[in-house]
């Protein structure tokens, strides 16, 4: 296997989501991506972050729906966008910047609300993907699971080949039992939802699984629009397409999947119990806790007090009040989805 001899890498930087899993803090005007949850740079700019000022990586190219270009154009000048007219899940979005790119581009594909406080990690995962990537290989990232998550999907890894494996199965999120089952198996990555691949062979192989998919991208992207430097593609002919996940539409249907482990501290964020994990300090300022344990407090103003509580999360967000227990956590989503926001 040749290695090493690609050109710059492409990031791609995926906005999207409805703002629900960490309601009331993150609504759709304002979601995940543009928070200060970890530290004092917001999820998306933790994301361009992590590619900038590195001789691997060209220029980022972001994309994103027309109610984010507001908080992407205030927290960073140093992109390039792609404006989708609808959501349309993961895999037009990446077919979209894919259709951007010459044939050749190593794209990096990352969304922009997950956390990964190891650098040094997220970059040899990605130079080790790239190799793969090189040699014809679609490749996820995945992360060694540390306990059995059902929150997450997984991914069976299969026979070695470089510095990965190939991927033998994609599996979506297990009850308690499987999760267990995987953890023990050792075989089993967390689905980090990080991808590389080259644009050409993104196109043709999503050809071959979803050709009117790829039709209507072609043709939304030539029949599109730039307006300040963002491309805006044809409304009409993205809004024919039928959403679907990557994971879904290739990545399980391809036989040239493959996956790297990587080592990098990675967490989605993707409730209010994995923040309280990715946090040092789950307890705010504004808060008195007497006999409390693994308990977080989150709060914009309101001082919060507690006493005898036992893994619990509260959050004040202006006159929203949150009350969770940590473990029921993912069911927060269904609160956010009902106020509407």
């Amino acid at each position: 296997m040749k290695k090493g001899s690609h050109s710059l890498i492409q990031p791609v930087i995926l906005c999207g989501g409805s703002g629900t899993r960490l309601w009331p803090v993150s609504t759709p005007v304002k979601p995940k991506p543009f928070l200060e949850l970890v530290g004092k740079r917001t999820l998306f700019q933790q994301a361009l972050d992590r590619v900038a000022d590195d001789t691997r990586f060209a220029r980022p190219l972001v994309v994103s729906g027309a109610h984010h270009q507001p908080w992407i154009a205030e927290q960073s000048r140093s992109h390039t966008l792609i404006v989708e007219p609808v959501a349309r899940n993961t895999a037009p979005a990446i077919a979209l910047a894919a259709a951007r790119l010459a044939p050749d581009t190593l794209m990096l594909v990352c969304p922009s609300d997950h956390h990964i406080p190891d650098t040094a990690g997220f970059i040899e995962a990605v130079d080790a993907a790239a190799d793969l990537a090189a040699n014809g290989f679609l490749v996820s990232i995945g992360v060694e699971p540390t306990r059995p998550e059902t929150g997450y999907g997984y991914i069976e890894r299969g026979e070695a080949i470089g510095k990965g494996h190939r991927t033998a199965r994609f599996v979506e999120k297990p009850d308690a039992e499987r999760a267990a089952a995987y953890l023990s198996n050792g075989k089993f990555v967390w689905n980090a939802g990080i991808f590389m691949f080259r644009a050409g062979q993104l196109l043709e192989e999503l050809s071959q699984f979803r050709p009117e998919m790829v039709e209507h991208v072609r043709s939304s992207v030539v029949s599109g629009t730039e307006i300040a430097g963002a491309l805006h593609p044809e409304a009409g002919h993205f809004a024919a397409i039928a959403g679907e996940s990557i994971d879904y539409a290739l990545m399980e249907n391809t036989d040239n999947a493959a996956v790297i482990t990587a080592d990098m501290g990675w967490s989605d964020i993707g409730s209010w119990a994995s923040l309280m994990d990715a946090l040092e300090q789950p307890v705010g300022a504004a808060a008195d806790l007497i006999d409390c344990k693994g308990v977080m407090v989150r709060s914009d103003g309101p001082r919060v007090s507690a006493v005898g509580l036992e893994d619990v999360i509260i959050v004040v967000e202006g006159e929203e009040v949150l009350v969770v227990a940590r473990d029921k956590a993912q069911l927060v989503a269904s609160l956010g989805g009902a106020r509407g926001q």
